[in-house]
């Protein structure tokens, strides 16, 4: 049976990047001494490019345009054979295949590295870093953790079924396919030395990162300037698997239906879930139950969905009203009590005249329209029966939904323009689309003297104007936040004082505690009426080093 949720938003992976003075760094450590202050600190600002979404045309004659290439890329596997979708990346020089996890949740791509000493048998052999010409080490630096003998940077991620990664980080030529019409670019990814858990276990060699983050792949590929600030899943549906992946802007359809997402709360992909129906009828839960800690998390990388306690109960309830005619019957699995019905047939496309329709409803008022198949699983020992692919997050407050929501959808994460948009579709027919006209791109090359193509397009120019409005501030100090959370306070004017602004202005957003340091992300707001901080965002801008 798949992995039930695999892998799951672990400890919160914030950028680090200092960004204090030596001042705030003694106030850091509770030193009562401080030295004066210096010249205003000036934070460089880029302008966001035009968004390469709003194109013409329709989505079949559109698919694969825009300012800037992207990468077109198959999906392999299912939700309920393997748990997870993977892609085929390749690394190096020659180029050394990979099968990955596609997980939004996560914000490292890594691979087993050849000197791994407690590493699985996965379906690829392990990266071999001294036989690709292009692979050079991370160097230890003041911002990132170093090895034990101070010579390169090292990772380590640790999620919520306590299953964990860790290595050193390198850097090397990363390839898309055949059908990826962006060129091989230098990449940092993590060398595994150490897998535990599921990851341990599995069948694909590794993860890819397409969270927000300083080792995010979408991030750096952003920030060469060579893809949109955007990426597209779609995952096959229940007997089919499979699927596409966009790493970069795409038209949309005119119907897609799309959610707020808030990077500022939450580092993890968010949207505004306000009622779930289950046959037309609204569940008798208070709306913001979908609202607590992280909001409603969308992670490709976790198999099935997870409710709230309230909201488990009441969904579980109101499908169940709905189908008297199927007889309740045990899980497959005996370690859960799964919650299956049998007589409902083997056609999926049929489901819907046993099953009720499930309708989730946004905070802007647009509906997603769910099939059974988008909350259902195939009982794997009784032929016919199906089971709830929805349970209760523990005594966690998350609504976290996983691929099994998302099945035969397109699920657009438009990061620049802070959304996430919804397309039901046949996803193996959308791949289809995505090759009209070909693509442009080489295969894998293993030619070490084509390093001209690895440099970014140049950026547009005559860009609009506009006015800057939310700043996050990542930084990592080296102090236990117990020591740390009294100087908070100073810690923001002193940022106040040294961007010349209200101390207003300036408010801690997130907090996480790793050890003996503590990564801390702060934003800073612009100056309202009477320079009151003023909740209108124009723009994010984060400072990023490795």
């Amino acid at each position: 049976m798949a992995s039930r949720g695999r892998p799951r938003p672990g400890s919160l992976q914030v950028l680090a990047a200092v960004l204090l003075l030596a001042a705030a760094s003694a106030a850091a450590a509770g030193s009562p001494g401080r030295p004066a202050p210096g010249p205003p600190l000036f934070l460089p600002l880029t302008r966001s490019y035009p968004n390469a979404n709003r194109l013409a045309g329709s989505l079949r004659r559109g698919l694969g345009e825009g300012a800037h290439p992207n990468a077109r890329m198959r999906l392999h596997d299912d939700l309920l054979t393997n748990g997870y979708y993977t892609t085929r990346l390749y690394i190096g020089t020659p180029p050394q295949e990979f099968a990955l996890i596609v997980d939004s949740g996560s914000t490292v791509t890594y691979v087993p590295c050849a000197s791994c000493e407690q590493c699985g048998n996965h379906q690829d052999p392990r990266f071999q870093p001294d036989l690709s010409s292009t692979y050079s080490p991370v160097k230890c630096n003041v911002d990132c953790t170093c090895d034990n003998d101070k010579n390169q940077c090292t990772y380590e991620r640790q999620y919520a079924e306590m299953s964990s990664s860790s290595g050193v980080l390198g850097e090397d030529i990363v390839s898309f396919g055949r059908e990826s019409e962006l060129k091989p670019q230098r990449a940092v990814f993590g060398c595994e030395n150490s897998e535990t858990g599921d990851l341990f276990s599995q069948h694909a060699d590794g993860i890819m990162g397409l969270g927000r983050g300083q080792l995010s792949i979408m991030d750096q590929l952003v920030d060469k300037g060579v893809i949109s600030d955007s990426f597209s899943l779609c995952y096959g549906g229940m007997d089919v698997g499979g699927g596409a992946m966009v790493l970069g802007g795409m038209p949309s359809p005119s119907d897609m239906v799309f959610s707020r997402s808030d990077p500022v709360r939450s580092p993890y992909y968010n949207i505004e879930l306000r009622e779930i129906h289950v046959g037309g009828k609204a569940l008798r839960v208070d709306p913001r139950v979908f609202d607590s800690k992280h909001g409603t998390v969308l992670d490709s990388g976790t198999t099935y969905a997870y409710l709230p306690e309230q909201a488990f109960v009441s969904f579980k309830d109101a499908v169940t009203s709905k189908v008297h005619s199927l007889k309740k019957i045990r899980g497959p699995d005996p370690n859960y009590k799964d919650i299956c019905f049998a007589g409902a047939g083997r056609n999926v496309s049929q489901l819907h005249e046993v099953f009720p329709a499930v309708d989730m409803v946004f905070g802007n008022g647009q509906k997603l329209s769910l099939t059974p198949e988008n909350y259902l699983f195939r009982h794997s020992k009784v032929d016919g029966a199906y089971c709830l692919g929805v349970f209760q997050n523990g005594k966690d407050p998350t609504t976290l939904l996983g691929g099994i929501i998302v099945r035969n959808t397109l699920v657009t994460y438009d990061r620049h323009n802070e959304k996430i948009g919804f397309w039901k579709t046949n996803c193996s027919e959308l791949w289809e689309r995505l090759h009209i006209g070909g693509a442009s791109s080489p295969a894998p090359s293993s030619d070490t003297g084509s390093q001209a193509d690895m440099s970014p397009a140049p950026a547009p120019s005559g860009l609009p104007e506009f006015d800057v409005g939310l700043i996050t501030i990542d930084m990592s100090i080296n102090v236990t936040y117990p020591n740390l959370k009294p100087h908070l306070h100073e810690l923001s004017e002193l940022i106040a004082k040294e961007l010349e602004i209200d101390s207003r202005q300036v408010r801690v957003m997130n907090v996480t505690s790793q050890g003996n340091s503590t990564l801390i992300r702060w934003g800073i707001f612009p100056a309202g009426p009477d320079n009151a901080m003023s909740n209108t965002t124009a723009m994010v801008a984060s400072t990023r080093t490795y």
